[in-house]
């Protein structure tokens, strides 16, 4: 089994399902809603659990209810949150999520306060197969990374803005989305750019752009993998729960090619279920969705 450390993020979302986003400064109500857990690493990391991996999360959390619900979420998922600091006195992260009907969503988070994310530990552990980590706290995304280096394994990044360089310089793989990619490259052609910083950064590039698929670099040139044609119906968490599904196949020995068609059936299907990552599958769904939609190129 393989296992992967996850670094980043973690939070508690309020879900409210609308038929339109909101525009107007008034009340809106609805039928629909939800408590769920979320925040880049933590998904990523329920992702690795649920396909079959061992995820550890290296994430923060304040000492109060939404940092219990955090944590209990997690460890009903089978993540390893044995690690996760907790901050005497910190308000840990949360969201308000809408949601329309189209299964686009908008989102205001809270990061938290008096929060600190202990890296001291990194070292200690064994049997390291991968390391994944979001942007969001650039020391301990420097450390993971590091350690993925100094253990020969994948150093994964979430490419969502903002970017520091030095991230990129430790990482040997960056899944970018469409918005991290342009924070960097604005003026630039989306595979000129990829190819760009690959070479700037020695490192694997790639991009997500949803329902248009993947771009990544390759010894001759930009491939492409076109996304699954699905009826989204939530993409909350779908983006995290990709690059969950990515660093796992990694892990397990895929290349990256492989590791791409296993994320976009990951996330493709989690699109067609409400409930942010509530809705992400199991490995025997993923398997099912491959062997039905044969995809083993890119295009």
């Amino acid at each position: 089994m393989a296992k992967v450390l996850c670094v980043g993020s973690a939070v508690i979302d309020f879900v409210f399902h609308l038929e339109t986003l909101p525009r107007q400064p008034r009340k809106y109500g609805t039928e629909e809603a939800a408590v769920v857990g979320g925040g880049c690493a933590a998904n990523a990391a329920v992702a690795v659990a649920r396909l079959g991996g061992r995820a550890v999360l290296g994430a923060r959390v304040g000492d109060d209810r939404i940092g219990d619900m955090i944590l209990a979420d997690l460890e009903a998922e089978g993540v390893d949150t044995t690690r996760v600091t907790r901050n005497a006195g910190g308000r840990s992260s949360f969201s308000s999520v809408y949601i329309d009907a189209r299964g686009e969503r908008q989102i205001v988070n809270f990061r938290g306060t008096g929060l600190v994310l202990d890296t001291s530990w990194f070292g200690d552990l064994d049997g390291l197969d991968a390391v994944l980590t979001d942007t969001r706290r650039v020391e301990a995304a420097i450390d993971a990374l590091k350690l993925a280096r100094a253990r020969g394994v994948p150093g994964i990044v979430d490419g969502e803005e903002p970017i520091d360089p030095e991230i990129l310089a430790q990482a040997s793989h960056v899944a970018f989305s469409l918005q991290g990619l342009r924070s960097l490259l604005p003026d630039t052609g989306l595979e000129e750019a990829l190819a760009a910083l690959a070479r700037e950064h020695d490192i694997w590039a790639a991009v997500t752009d949803g329902e248009k698929g993947v771009w990544y670099t390759t010894p001759r040139g930009v491939a492409h993998v076109p996304a699954y044609p699905v009826r989204a119906v939530d993409t909350l968490g779908a983006g995290d729960i990709w690059h969950g599904a990515f660093a796992l196949g990694l892990a397990e020995g895929q290349s990256e090619a492989e590791a791409v068609v296993f994320a976009n059936a990951t996330a493709a299907l989690k699109c067609m279920q409400p409930g942010g990552r509530e809705g992400c599958p199991d490995r025997a769904a993923v398997e099912g969705f491959l062997a039905r939609h044969a995809q083993t190129g890119a295009r």
